[in-house]
């Protein structure tokens, strides 16, 4: 059979098969789902995207090895924060980290996580580079954001060449939360009003998130703050 046949069949079997869902109360391995409709259903998760800012711009105007350094430096950075957390990493997407949050506390962990992270950019990779290239013009920023919804994960792709896709608002949001400028933090006001004061509020009390209206997304309700919280 051509290629060309295979695919017709194979697409109207995805459109034509009914699903099989199951619920789970925390982040599925790839090979608890297979690779029919067949998609495990987290009632609520907490999504956390970290993205490196201007990455671009430094392999345009760096040597590859310096680009390679801050990548890794930044997402094992990431990485050990979000495990620390009790956050799974889901995924590697160039420069950034996807991680899910579930649980009780999950969206206190997931923005604790994000201030944490901005906490190793400034505190640790920011003066290692500078240590390392004392000569070099760079400076290295970031964004985080977090959102939280029902998340439906599924297995995407052909056997030996697969992996999870997530479905659901969070995923989204987060993953576009990334993209506004301004501040390193991001989130919802789901995840604001969700989380506790010590994220909320400063030792002395002091508000740590802004307020935003997001007018892209009709003006939804978004939190915005540079804030660090000690690794």
């Amino acid at each position: 059979m051509a290629l060309k046949d295979d695919l017709y069949s194979e697409v109207s079997q995805i459109f034509k098969e009914p699903w099989t869902v199951e619920k789970t109360q925390g982040v599925p391995d790839p090979d608890q789902l297979r690779l029919y409709n067949h998609a495990k259903d987290l009632e609520r998760a907490t999504v956390l995207y970290a993205d490196l800012n201007g990455s671009t711009s430094m392999v345009d105007n760096h040597d590859w090895h310096f680009s390679a350094e801050v990548y890794k430096a930044y997402l094992r950075c990431a990485a050990r924060i979000i495990a620390a957390e009790g956050g799974i990493v889901t995924a590697y997407d160039g420069d950034r980290i996807m991680a899910v949050f579930t649980g009780n506390i999950k969206n206190t962990s997931a923005v604790r996580a994000a201030m944490k992270i901005n906490h190793a950019v400034v505190k640790i990779i920011r003066p290692a580079i500078r240590a390392q290239y004392p000569n070099k013009i760079f400076e290295l920023n970031h964004v985080v954001g977090v959102d939280t919804s029902q998340l439906r994960a599924a297995r995407i792709g052909v056997r030996g060449y697969n992996d999870l896709v997530w479905i659901g608002r969070a995923a989204n949001y987060a993953a576009k939360l990334t993209t506004l400028p301004g501040k390193s933090l991001w989130i919802t006001k789901a995840v604001y009003e969700a989380m506790n004061e010590d994220v909320k509020y400063s030792s002395d009390r002091k508000a740590m998130w802004e307020r935003r209206s997001w007018s892209a997304m009709n003006n939804l309700d978004i939190y915005c703050s540079d804030w660090l919280y000690s690794v």
